[in-house]
């Protein structure tokens, strides 16, 4: 069996695997002000025998206000979606955007959410590809087949954030820049704030000036000294609606901190009830 990638690969790792039948590369390129960016950059171009998929139409189920912005879609119908794709349970499945890895980060963290452990994100994502090979125009058309579900877990509900932070048995950390975390700039929720008890770790802060991710030993040693002592397994990340916070996730995973969990409503599920408290300025401590 080939090596498999299952946080990240880097674009000279891709470039030789692929055109293997086994293996199905995703641009999930997006813009949150611009829903259309994707699709058009899509068709100016794209990995060659990519296909696309919409972070609002194909990896979130419709807001109903109290929700969060972009809640997890149904697993089955996301099981569908995927197996239209051409991607079933031996799949290497290969994920990018334009964005730093936010967007390709939530198709990694849902896959693996349905049980899927051959999935990883492009490090570089489409800059890192562009410098290592070609284009493609083309729209593919993969054999559908059938995905099927092996597990939905590693996320938390409103009420398991609520009951963690009043027990202390949870250390929930919040992905979105310094400036929102402290209710400043707020320009995609309708409240400005974090969830009191929070701690930020904005998720910019995993990518070297580069573009790539840090390494292993330096996101370890950062992790850490957010988290403290507590296990994997303790960690909670959120975000405004559960996207940035799966590149927190995915870079625990690549720092050797595995079994965090996703808090998917975040912040725009906790302030869309009044009678959740809310806190502004920065964290205690």
């Amino acid at each position: 069996m080939s090596a498999q990638f299952t946080t990240l690969i880097g674009a000279g790792e891709l470039a030789g695997a692929i055109d293997r039948p086994d293996w199905r590369v995703i641009d999930c390129r997006h813009d949150l002000v611009d829903t259309d960016h994707g699709r058009l950059a899509f068709a100016d171009g794209h990995l060659p025998g990519a296909c696309f998929m919409h972070l609002d139409d194909d990896l979130s189920a419709k807001p109903s206000g109290t929700n969060g912005r972009h809640p997890l879609p149904d697993p089955a119908e996301l099981a569908l979606r995927l197996g239209a794709r051409g991607i079933d349970r031996s799949t290497q499945v290969v994920a990018y955007d334009d964005s730093g890895g936010i967007f390709a980060a939530r198709l990694w963290w849902l896959m693996r959410w349905l049980g899927h452990r051959r999935v990883a994100v492009l490090d570089g994502g489409f800059r890192s590809w562009c410098a290592a090979g070609k284009l493609s125009t083309g729209q593919p058309t993969p054999a559908a087949t059938h995905f099927e579900i092996a597990a939905v877990a590693g996320h938390v509900l409103t009420d398991d954030v609520v009951a963690g932070l009043s027990r202390g048995d949870i250390v929930l950390l919040d992905a979105r820049s310094p400036d929102r975390f402290r209710g400043e700039n707020e320009t995609l929720d309708p409240v400005a704030g974090h969830v009191p008890g929070a701690r930020n770790r904005f998720f910019h802060d995993n990518l070297g000036r580069d573009g790539h991710f840090k390494s292993p030993e330096l996101l370890a040693a950062e992790f850490r000294q957010v988290i403290g002592g507590a296990r994997p397994s303790q960690v909670v990340h959120m975000c405004g609606s559960g996207v940035t916070a799966c590149h927190n996730l995915l870079a625990m995973e690549v720092a050797g901190i595995r079994g965090s969990k996703l808090y998917a409503g975040s912040w725009s599920e906790w302030c869309s009830a009044p009678e959740r408290p809310v806190a502004v300025g920065s964290e205690p401590g």
